[in-house]
């Protein structure tokens, strides 16, 4: 017989263990089903807003999202030990051990609620928390059940690191501010990263009452929660007291609320290329970039009206940009503060005219120190004028370049070739702009194109690094594409060329400029109008580009590059650190050697009769090419020349000789600069007179022309009591083609044949008359200006 006593008490516990195995598939296939209902509304990671950042983590300007709300994002790593420590203690200190919720915090909030009638303790864990910061819900017991199910939803899907990351991204502070790195740079102009005890304490506890903390607004009441946050952490050791009494004592001291705007053109810039992202980081320092905007901003002071400035600093090893101001005062309409000049094509003035010599240098065409002529010339009907209107005659290259000389550039433009000069600038990164249908022609050298700032601080790094010029790099992950521009030797040279040059430039003094400027290798630039001034400059470390004017065009009469950017170039060069460049010793291709002026031959092997100014000059891969041949057909002919002559020196043409005839060699200057030459040189220079009976040869192809209107020595005297300045009329007679007249070295106007002109002499004192064909025939006469005595009676002219 089977006793059956027992069975009933065996089967309980297994109903029981079935009872509780289907309650927990119940319950896991409600929250199954719930979840799939009510599904975790997590914020997507590539939507809100965006800040761009320094290279050092800075924040360079934030842009808030689409409700206005300033985030910045970051990491549980990014953010300071301290504010985690002082986060977790004071708001759950169970965060990792917790399912999301604290039954034991829940049923003390709901004791202490009941005992005092209000609110005591919330009993929220920071998993509750961020349930409610990323869904509304309400503070009723319907919503209290309501994040209950959220937080255990976070939970399931997310890890703790991720929970705590929603947390500080996203925590309220205040205003507009969310997160607590946002709050950081709002509030204590800093990184989350590095906040001391008490700061971290206070951006603990601002969640919890973002209106009534907020430090800039309330810092008592700021400061009483935040002492209660630093006695919570010493009372649960995790701070000494030691600790907390030092961070006791720190006051609170927040600014107001401001979202950052350095490097705001280009923080825009970035935002527009990567409008999805929300963190971008830039290669901007932050420190420099504050700096050069201060010194731009005091220095905006002193311009024109409506003026703006932008500037470009690049470290040459890299090409990373350390400074970017793409206008001198941000969102002022009256400045055109939108506008990003950096980016913006405008006329390089003379900026373009290294990369010009250099490639003269590359093709063989000139050393640093060949003769060039300055000088009135007709190119083809093109007639450039320098700046000053001035002329010098005859210059060297590193002369023509130092003082930007445009007749000098632009005769050696058109032997090198308009289309391949803009080809080749194009090739190195220098893509210049020409109106619709034009192609490039003489007038670019001076000007007569547009392009960038960025393109020329890009195009100018090639005097550092061996004549590899690149684009300027705005991010770390942005590659570098260098582009060979000039060979080592030129761009060694060019950059020689610059630094040797004197600050004065230009006829300005500079004033302000630091001590340090001649090992910058610089060069300035106006366009036409004074409507761009430019300043180019090239250290070890560093290339720098400076531009001012007006962003719509309009001129501003007097401003030009010597007296308007360059005194900015050298402010922004002695600002910024000058260690850690490399000087680039001089390459194999490059020598010195010894030259002659006018012939442009070695002076080793040119007779001393022959060679009137010797010279130093840099030679690329041994090209010692001679001084440029005369252009003009009916010029004098120039260079070495071999003649015949009788025993008294007089010349014979062909078919003409003379008992005692020998042969003689002149140098030749360039016929054009003959004005500007010495009576030795000129004496030295000139042909002898032809031997009576020889018939006329080819030598002496120059109409003679003289002055009429004006007498060698005269003295002219204004009039008493005339307001007017006295003027004068003057010819040139036997002249057949056209005649430049030149005051005291300065362009006046041309005249042709033996038309007349009219010049006004406003100034007392000696005065020297030119008139010069192109032919090279020329004439002067040297006369004076006196000014009316006070009795009436000319004054002496002063000299």
């Amino acid at each position: 017989m089977t006793d059956t006593s027992t069975t009933p008490h065996r089967s309980r516990p297994r109903r029981r263990l079935r009872a509780t195995v289907l309650a927990v598939v119940a319950l896991l296939l409600v929250a199954f089903v719930l979840d799939r209902l009510f599904p975790l509304p997590l914020p997507a990671h590539d939507t809100g807003s965006t800040v761009v950042l320094a290279r050092d983590g800075t924040p360079l300007r934030a842009f808030a999202d689409g409700d206005g709300v300033w985030r910045y994002p970051t990491t549980a790593a990014r953010v300071s030990p301290l504010y985690r420590q002082a986060l977790l203690a004071y708001e759950d200190r169970w965060f990792h051990r917790h399912p999301g919720v604290n039954p034991y915090a829940l049923l003390r909030g709901a004791v202490q609620g009941a005992l005092h009638g209000h609110v005591v303790s919330g009993g929220s864990t920071l998993t509750m928390q961020v349930a409610r910061i990323i869904e509304p819900i309400p503070h009723t017991f319907g919503g209290k059940l309501r994040q209950v199910f959220r937080a255990l939803q976070l939970e399931a899907h997310l890890d703790k690191t991720q929970i705590l990351e929603l947390y500080l991204e996203r925590a309220p502070f205040g205003g507009t501010i969310e997160g607590v790195e946002a709050a950081s740079w709002a509030y204590l102009g800093k990184s989350a990263s590095r906040l001391s005890r008490a700061e971290a304490a206070l951006l603990a506890v601002l969640p919890q009452a973002p209106s009534r903390l907020r430090p800039d607004r309330h810092p008592d009441a700021a400061r009483a929660a935040r002492d209660k946050v630093l006695r919570r952490l010493r009372d649960e050791g995790v701070w000494t007291a030691a600790q907390v009494r030092e961070a006791a004592i720190e006051p609170v001291v927040a600014r107001s609320l401001r979202a950052p705007l350095t490097a705001a053109l280009l923080a825009e810039r970035l935002h527009r290329q990567q409008p999805r992202a929300r963190r971008i980081v830039t290669t901007i320092d932050a420190d420099l970039q504050r700096a050069a905007e201060d010194h731009v901003a005091a220095y905006l002071a002193r311009l024109p009206p409506r003026s703006s400035v932008a500037v470009l600093a690049v470290e040459n090893a890299t090409l990373e940009t350390r400074v970017y101001i793409g206008t001198g005062a941000f969102a002022d309409p009256e400045r055109a503060g939108h506008i990003d000049m950096v980016r913006a094509p405008r006329s390089p003035g003379s900026t373009l005219k290294p990369f010009l010599y250099g490639l003269a240098l590359d093709d063989g065409l000139v050393t640093s120190e060949s003769l060039l002529v300055d000088a009135p010339q007709d190119f083809g009907g093109y007639h450039p004028g320098n700046f000053d209107e001035a002329f010098s005659g005859p210059v060297s290259v590193s002369q023509a370049l130092q003082r930007s000389l445009n007749v000098p550039a632009v005769d050696v433009l058109d032997r090198v070739g308009p289309n391949r000069f803009a080809a080749r600038l194009a090739s190195g990164g220098i893509d210049l702009q020409l109106p619709d249908g034009a192609r490039p022609n003489l007038s670019i050298i001076l000007g007569g194109a547009a392009t960038t700032l960025e393109d020329l601080v890009g195009g100018y790094s090639a005097f550092a690094n061996g004549g590899l010029a690149g684009m300027p790099r705005y991010m770390p992950q942005q590659p570098m594409r260098p582009r060979r521009l000039l060979s080592p030797g030129a761009a060694w040279i060019v950059r020689d060329m610059l630094a040797s040059n004197p600050a004065d430039v230009e006829g300005a003094p500079l004033e302000g400029t630091v001590d340090r400027h001649a090992t910058v290798a610089w060069k300035t630039g106006t366009s036409y109008g004074y409507r761009d001034a430019w300043a180019i400059g090239v250290t070890d470390r560093w290339t720098l580009g400076v531009w001012v004017g007006r962003p719509d065009g309009t001129p501003s009469p007097g401003q030009y590059g010597a007296i308007t950017a360059l005194p900015l170039l050298f402010q922004l060069a002695d600002m910024l650190p000058a260690r850690g460049g490399v000087h680039a010793p001089r390459p194999a291709s490059v020598r010195a050697i010894d030259i002659c002026w006018p012939l442009g031959e070695p002076a080793a092997t040119t007779e001393a009769s022959l060679c009137r100014h010797r010279r130093t000059a840099w030679s690329l891969d041994g090209a010692l090419p001679p001084t440029f041949a005369e252009r003009d057909p009916g010029a004098w002919m120039s260079g070495r020349i071999a003649l015949r002559v009788d025993e008294r020196g007089r010349r014979l043409s062909a078919g003409c000789h003379a008992t005692h005839e020998r042969h003689l060699t002149l140098a030749r200057w360039p016929a054009l600069v003959t004005p500007w030459l010495d009576a030795a040189d000129r004496t030295a220079s000139a042909l002898p007179a032809l031997a009576p009976g020889c018939a006329p040869d080819a030598l002496a192809v120059a109409v003679p022309i003289r002055i009429d209107g004006l007498r060698e020595g005269s003295l002219l005297r204004q009039a008493p009591n005339s307001g007017e300045p006295l003027r004068v009329s003057v010819r040139a007679l036997g002249a057949q083609g056209a005649v430049q007249w030149l005051l005291d070295g300065r362009l006046q106007g041309s005249t042709q044949g033996e038309g007349s002109i009219s010049l006004t002499l406003d100034r007392t004192g000696s005065h020297a008359l030119t008139a010069l064909s192109p032919d090279g025939a020329w004439t002067s006469v040297g006369f004076a200006v006196a000014g009316p005595s006070a009795d009436g009676r000319p004054a002496p002219a002063s000299h």
